[in-house]
């Protein structure tokens, strides 16, 4: 039986990279791009790009490169991107909100089918395509449409509760917007967007741009 192919995720993180650069060179007429221009194009080495593109099991051919379409095809079927997988947000905060909003989603696979709120007076209410429903319809919505992907977007005081609850109804992989560190099973799959430490990495990014250019001034 043939192993599953397991990408390491600093790899799978630089892939939807490469995939923005191979619609713009595609979208410029061009058949073929090099690991080389890859790596200009993103700051990388280009073994560093070959190495990524080689768990694809796609090989470039010599002097030309790798073919964009092929390539475009297989890293949106390796990151599962060419089928689309159902997922509920719980949370219909503003952050909630703005998610459920996003069209986005669905050019990554992903299509957010039901919003769910614990404040009854939000119940009924559109966000974008998507109605506000009771959280009390979870364990109905989740068997009947056979979700298992959930967003959670609640306050931390709150998010271990939900993600212990949704668990136990079959969720098996939890994209966290909380301000907290999750604790799950080892067969979830857990992805935390921690929007603080997005915030301070881009603070001092800043600062340090601003201390070079103020020593080149000086």
């Amino acid at each position: 039986m043939e192993k599953p192919l397991v990408l390491p995720i600093p790899t799978v993180k630089r892939f939807p990279s490469y995939l923005r650069i191979l619609h713009q060179f595609h979208e410029r007429g061009e058949e073929y791009i090099s690991a080389t221009i890859l790596a200009d194009e993103l700051g990388l080495k280009p073994i560093q790009v070959r190495k990524d593109i080689s768990y694809t099991g796609i090989e470039g051919k010599p002097k030309v490169g790798f073919e964009i379409k092929e390539l475009v095809k297989i890293l949106n079927h390796v990151l599962g991107w060419d089928n689309t997988n159902e997922a509920i947000i719980i949370g219909s905060g503003n952050l909630g909100s703005a998610l459920a909003g996003y069209n986005g989603f669905r050019s990554y696979g992903l299509s957010m089918v039901g919003l769910f709120d614990n404040d009854i007076a939000k119940v009924g209410r559109k966000v974008g395509a998507l109605t506000i429903h009771s959280v009390d319809e979870l364990p109905d919505f989740i068997r009947e449409h056979r979700i298992v992907i959930a967003v959670i977007a609640v306050p931390a005081n709150v998010a271990q509760k939900v993600a212990d609850d949704i668990i136990s109804l079959g969720i098996k992989a939890i994209w966290n917007f909380a301000p907290i560190d999750l604790k799950v099973p080892s067969s979830v799959a857990l992805q935390r967007t921690d929007l603080a430490t997005a915030l301070a990495v881009l603070s001092v990014k800043m600062q340090n741009k601003l201390e070079i250019a103020e020593d080149e001034l000086n």
